[in-house]
């Protein structure tokens, strides 16, 4: 069986080039995709490094993948939001928001936040083999599945809870998830029930953002009635995605 630090540093390489190349995609902006891609790979990133706490490096480089993932979170809300006023027709409002997107998509590359992630994560692989020489990592393949199973039991505990918080289970259900797409041969758990749930989490939230939105910006007021007719349905969907997915999870047990 290859060792852990092999494994890790392989799965640290290919995700520094998908950084890399996501990076180089967004700054080319020719690629509608690629703002997205580019948290999804930060989200797979910060998956990867949570279970691995306490080793050199880890919390640092895991800091700084948060706070990349925290400055590009309102320009992923904007792209969305963009994309559906171009789907319902509203052209000259999604026109606005474009230049105010492409100004934050601007300043994100040129955050230095990216630059430190860039630079922590070809760091990384020198990092792991010094660890294996030292022994550090003896133990750790346990100490992850007992990390990442600990996740998942709080999921399960805010899905029980009735008076439950959508915002919170949408972060959860999109960690376990994650987790379980980076350690599969750590946490298994009922992906399709996972991805349903977050799917419609997500749904959900894109409308109440848009609501938020156009209770403020007058010239989304003639989208918001219609976004509060979704929003309550989104809320009927969502609710019937988790509880599913407690179901699901439950059979696991």
């Amino acid at each position: 069986m290859p060792t852990l630090s092999s494994q890790l540093i392989a799965h640290f390489i290919a995700l520094d080039v998908e950084l890399l190349a996501t990076r180089a995609r967004l700054q080319a902006r020719t690629d509608s995709a690629a703002l997205h891609d580019l948290r999804i790979v930060v989200r797979r990133l910060r998956s990867r490094l949570r279970p691995l706490r306490g080793l050199p490096g880890i919390e640092t480089l895991e800091e700084v993948a948060a706070e990349l993932g925290h400055l590009s979170t309102p320009l992923r809300d904007l792209e969305v939001l963009i994309a559906e006023l171009e789907r319902r027709g509203q052209s000259q409002a999604a026109a606005a928001r474009r230049q105010v997107l492409e100004l934050g998509c601007a300043r994100l590359l040129g955050e230095t936040a990216l630059v430190r992630l860039e630079h922590g994560l070809a760091q990384l692989p020198g990092l792991l083999r010094e660890s294996q020489r030292q022994g550090l990592l003896k133990g750790w393949r346990r100490k992850v599945h007992h990390r990442l199973v600990r996740l998942q039991h709080r999921l399960e505990k805010t899905l029980a809870d009735p008076e439950h918080d959508r915002h919170r289970l949408r972060l959860r259900v999109k960690r376990v998830r994650y987790a379980a797409e980076v350690w599969p041969e750590q946490l298994v758990v009922p992906m399709a029930a996972l991805k349903a749930a977050q799917s419609a989490l997500g749904d959900w939230h894109d409308r109440l953002v848009w609501c938020q939105h156009a209770a403020e910006e007058r010239d989304l007021q003639p989208c918001l009635e219609h976004w509060q007719h979704e929003l309550a349905a989104a809320e009927v969907v969502a609710d019937a995605a988790l509880l599913a997915l407690r179901q699901a999870l439950e059979r696991i047990d």
